[in-house]
């Protein structure tokens, strides 16, 4: 399992104040930023350019967040926060087992890493056994 997370954490006015009372939920067809929608930039995008606020797809996360029968209402706003902070704790775990792979002078991230990174690490003790 190899992982390289770039993650850019500055957000947008317009993300995250979306004009509304972020109490209206996210319409199927709505432009979420998502790969391929209008005005979603391209991972190839030249340097210096506006890069996409949240790189995992939004879509997927509202699908995931939908899945609760306890959510009936997913705002855009709490969609991409709920993505940004995925995005950030992939990045924080990817760089934390990165050290233990370092460490057996390897590039390549293996399971034994985040293995390790969860049993080292107390704010990744709720992620013990979940990798069994």
């Amino acid at each position: 399992m190899s992982s390289a997370a770039v993650v850019s954490v500055s957000v947008p006015d317009s993300e995250v104040s979306g004009g509304g009372t972020g109490e209206e939920p996210l319409a199927d067809g709505e432009d979420d930023g998502a790969p391929g929608a209008p005005g979603a930039q391209s991972s190839s995008a030249p340097a210096g350019a506006p890069t996409r606020p949240a790189k995992l797809p939004l879509t997927r996360i509202k699908a995931l967040m939908k899945a609760d029968p306890d959510l009936n209402l997913a705002s855009q706003e709490s969609v991409f926060i709920i993505a940004k902070a995925t995005e950030l704790f992939v990045e924080m775990i990817a760089k934390d087992a990165l050290v233990y792979a370092q460490q057996g002078k390897r590039k390549t991230l293996q399971r034994k890493d985040l293995d390790n990174a969860i049993e080292a690490i107390d704010e990744f003790a709720f992620l013990e056994g979940t990798l069994d």
